[in-house]
């Protein structure tokens, strides 16, 4: 796992101009680099990250990658005994329905940053991607426009612009409305990240490289804990903020800069 001042170069080079200074005013050793990357991770370990679709598969890698990483995680759930017994003590929960918008006001009360894994449910008309993937989105990006949230995160679906998916003839049009969802994030004036991986299966992340493109015309599969370590590392990321990409497993060994990857990418 890459540290946070491997994933920013920014940070790198403040890290080292600071460290010289230090060196230069006071003529002591470079012996300070270990308390400056602390005093970084103190100064992160202080932001609190919303994540919704906490109780899912790979909302579940989301909160495990923060607090890895040394964020404050608050869960918003539905049923937060049900999701305490998945997720533990070591996160805040927030009980809400991204449907009811003052539900979502509360939870975002002392948040920076929020993280979107939701998914429509099935069986429960009310609970379609109409009313979740993009209603349940919309209602996110509006409150979290209010707060004038840090940034957004939002994991989307590969074939979201491609209304012959079958996936769309399979899940009632679950593909258009995770568009339209993504389209009312843009519009919401939020700091955003939109991520759409390819198929999500449950294998160990970091095991392969992570391929980065735009276009959606892309097809493939990526572990839902690689879809976590891309969402967490987009924090505090300007080079990811206002874009909208692709993810999916490559071939190759799986060192590689994330900040790079971002770097590269066109914004929307």
């Amino acid at each position: 796992m890459q540290s946070l001042a491997e994933e920013n170069p920014g940070t790198r080079i403040f890290l080292v101009v600071l460290l010289l200074f230090t060196v230069i005013c006071t003529g002591q050793p470079a012996v300070a680099n270990e308390d400056l990357i602390a005093a970084q991770n103190e100064q992160q370990s202080t932001e609190l990250v919303l994540v919704a679709g906490a109780t899912g598969g790979t909302g579940g890698e989301v909160v495990r990658e923060l607090l890895a990483n040394g964020y404050r995680v608050r869960a918003f759930v539905r049923d937060a005994d049900k999701a305490h017994a998945s997720l533990g003590d070591d996160i805040e929960y927030a009980v809400g329905d991204v449907r009811e918008r003052a539900s979502i006001d509360a939870a975002l009360d002392g948040v920076d940053a929020l993280i979107s894994a939701i998914g429509a449910g099935r069986g429960d008309p009310g609970n379609g991607p109409e009313f979740v993937d993009y209603g349940g989105v919309k209602n996110m990006a509006e409150a979290a426009a209010a707060v004038e949230l840090r940034q957004f995160v939002l994991v989307s679906s590969m074939g979201v612009t491609h209304e012959d998916h079958v996936l769309n003839k399979m899940f009632n049009n679950v593909l258009i409305w995770k568009f339209k969802g993504e389209e009312a994030l843009r519009a919401s004036g939020v700091p955003y990240t939109i991520a759409r991986p390819g198929g999500l299966v449950n294998e160990p992340g970091g095991q392969k490289s992570v391929v980065f493109a735009q276009g959606d015309d892309q097809t493939g599969t990526i572990p839902r804990a690689d879809v976590a370590r891309v969402c967490v590392a987009a924090l505090g990321s300007a080079d990811a903020l206002n874009k909208t990409f692709e993810i999916n497993s490559g071939k190759s060994a799986p060192e590689q800069s994330f900040s790079d990857a971002f770097a590269a990418l066109d914004a929307d």
